[in-house]
């Protein structure tokens, strides 16, 4: 087998697959899967031209590392070193594929989802809105891009890239959501809040009276703290950092086996 089909075999290599598979059993407790649509990735360790995927068969709570498939950037399989089985999600080549291959940093994770939230705020023509302190942890690092049907065309991979510019969460609008991050805490941390924003904001607009509206000075505050919370170099909630630990936790009594 040559060196460029040859899968990735390390422990960083096994424990991106354990991060990927606890990110798709958390996304399952949490109540965000589409049957066996959307997907979550992750840059395989040391490589720019490949990264791991869940794979198109499988419901989110069943899987675990073994199961993970490892891609190029064009989405050819590459196979599985571990024998598990299931198809690539061809919408996922495009989103991930082009994510990944900008090869920056700031992209070894990528989350995308179809929630029942998220999806409804993006089809909402305000957005994500500065009703919650929620949304303000949040909303300062929100790109948007436009509906273009199913995403299935290469062609599509320049305009997601150029809308979502420097953010670390994107909203697709009529579609889902989707967030990046170094790791994969960076990047779930990032979606849940982004959900949790969604959340709030439609349980706000359903009660029926009219919403308490937050001043353009205070929202501009919420703004800056959130930065110095979050990504600041003495932040105290580093992002993902604490909450990552505390959520593997919570799948090793809950939902465990991912590690498998």
């Amino acid at each position: 087998m040559s060196a460029e089909n040859t899968l990735s075999r390390s422990d960083a290599a096994w424990n991106a697959r354990v991060e990927l598979a606890a990110a798709c059993r958390l996304t399952h407790l949490f109540g965000w899967t589409d049957l066996l649509a959307t997907h979550i990735s992750i840059r395989v360790p040391g490589r720019h031209d490949r990264y791991l995927v869940n794979p198109l068969g499988l419901l989110f709570d069943e899987v675990n590392a073994s199961s993970i498939l490892e891609v190029d950037l064009e989405g050819q399989v590459i196979g599985n070193l571990y024998g598990g089985k299931g198809d690539l999600n061809p919408a996922g080549t495009v989103i991930h594929g082009a994510i990944h291959a900008t090869g920056t940093p700031e992209a070894e994770a990528v989350i995308h989802l179809h929630s029942r939230e998220g999806v409804a705020v993006s089809c909402q023509a305000g957005g994500l809105l500065p009703l919650t302190q929620m949304s303000l942890m949040i909303l300062g690092d929100v790109a948007y891009h436009d509906f273009q049907g199913v995403v299935l065309d290469n062609t599509e991979r320049q305009s997601l890239l150029a809308d979502l510019g420097n953010k670390h969460t994107l909203i697709l609008r009529n579609h889902g959501t989707l967030s990046i991050g170094r790791n994969m805490q960076e990047a779930f941390s990032r979606i849940w809040r982004l959900e949790r924003a969604c959340r709030f904001q439609l349980a706000a607009q359903s009660a029926g009276v009219p919403l308490q509206a937050l001043p353009p000075q205070v929202i501009e505050r919420g703004l800056r703290q959130a930065d110095i919370i979050f990504n600041d170099k003495a932040a105290f909630l580093p992002v993902g950092k604490r909450e990552w630990a505390a959520l593997l936790r919570r799948l090793d009594r809950e939902l465990p086996g991912y590690r498998e």
